[in-house]
């Protein structure tokens, strides 16, 4: 009942935050997404940490709040209780709501967002399946494999600071993507976008791989010994952003049921590369996986949109900055044995020559526009 619940507020407070995404409302969606974590997260230590102390002392009160037989079911209160409380912060949002059933529209609608769950399915296997997978196909005990899997998943985290990017840009672009396609410069800002979400896209790659010795403080110490698979995991994730960008051909050309296909070509490399590599790279073969999923679908999915919305992507300097971030982080792994520097020196200079190379070339570009 609690998921049924959580599920149906979500559902509703769907379309008042694509209204507020519309109308470039960042801040008041902003405000609400952090709001309903914060309340969730308040929540739970309140439930789970600050009631059982708080039955000790036996408060008049605290019988009506907190019974100790739900447990973790709390967890799952809390997030009802944040998701209803976010759903009443959207309400003004519906206004000018009209009733009745329009089934033309119902029917556009249908064709265009039914591809989209196809999609939306193939993205949580890309996402979740390798860790899904581990557990069975290391070639160790159960207890060695899950030791493995928690080693995997820490590091993933470390990736934490791509995915975030990605997620606040796809936030902000897909509107700005949409209500800029009738204007006559769209491609060309398109393709700018990309070429800027690149280059910040690389900067990210480059400060936690570079700076690897500080980020890994994040996680515990058993943990490290998967640090190797950190730069592949951030290498995927911004293929993965690259694929956003790209994406918007078939959205905007209303050809959805193609990017389905494209998004469950990635699902089946995905199942595939994982079955073979986990038991013989093992989690160093998921990572390389997600890599070669997320290329690939980048890949594929320039190549479709260029034959069926085509926009004038500067693929050289794309390139150019990708290969400039991979060439400086392997250049930090192979000076610093050498070198012998104090943690953070070498690193330190190696960003500072990105970001030179990056101003010199962006310079030549404004000039060249002008």
């Amino acid at each position: 009942m609690y998921f049924a619940l959580i599920l149906t507020f979500d559902a509703l407070a769907a379309l008042p935050f694509a209204k507020l995404r519309a109308e470039n409302r960042a801040l008041r969606f902003a405000s609400i997404k952090i709001f309903e974590i914060l309340l969730t997260v308040a929540l739970s230590l309140f439930f789970i940490v600050l009631c059982p102390k708080l039955q000790v002392q036996n408060f008049a009160w605290l019988p009506y709040v907190y019974h100790p037989e739900i447990g973790v079911g709390y967890i799952f209160l809390a997030n009802l209780i944040a998701s209803g409380s976010k759903f009443l912060f959207l309400m003004p949002q519906l206004k000018g709501l009209t009733t009745g059933f329009d089934w033309q529209l119902f029917k556009r609608m249908a064709r265009y967002s039914l591809p989209m769950v196809v999609i939306g399915f193939a993205g949580i296997i890309n996402e979740m399946l390798d860790r899904a997978l581990l557990k069975y196909l290391l070639p160790y005990d159960t207890v060695t494999n899950l030791a493995q899997l928690g080693i995997y998943s820490a590091c993933y985290k470390l990736s934490i600071l791509m995915t975030l990017f990605i997620q606040a840009f796809r936030y902000a672009a897909e509107p700005f993507f949409f209500s800029y396609a009738k204007k006559d410069n769209a491609k060309i800002v398109y393709a700018r976008v990309l070429h800027y979400f690149s280059i910040f896209c690389v900067f990210i790659f480059l400060l936690v791989t570079l700076y690897l010795d500080f980020f890994k403080y994040f996680i515990g110490e058993e943990f490290r010994a998967g640090l190797h698979v950190v730069p592949i995991l951030l290498l995927a994730n911004l293929f993965l952003g690259i694929y956003v960008n790209l994406s918007i051909w078939y959205k905007l050309s209303d050809r959805t049921l193609m990017g389905a296909c494209v998004s469950l070509f990635g699902a089946g490399l995905t199942i595939v590369l994982n079955i073979y590599w986990i038991p013989e790279f093992g989690y160093t073969g998921s990572a390389y996986a997600t890599l070669a999923c997320y290329a690939s679908m980048a890949a594929l999915s320039y190549g479709l949109g260029q034959k069926f919305y085509r926009v004038d992507y500067d693929v050289k300097s794309v390139l150019g900055y990708l290969i400039l971030g991979i060439g400086l982080y392997f250049a930090s792994v192979q000076l610093q044995p050498l070198l012998r520097w104090q943690v953070g020196c070498l690193s330190s200079m190696l960003m500072l020559l990105y970001l030179l190379i990056t101003l010199l070339f962006e310079r030549r570009r404004f000039a060249a526009q002008r």
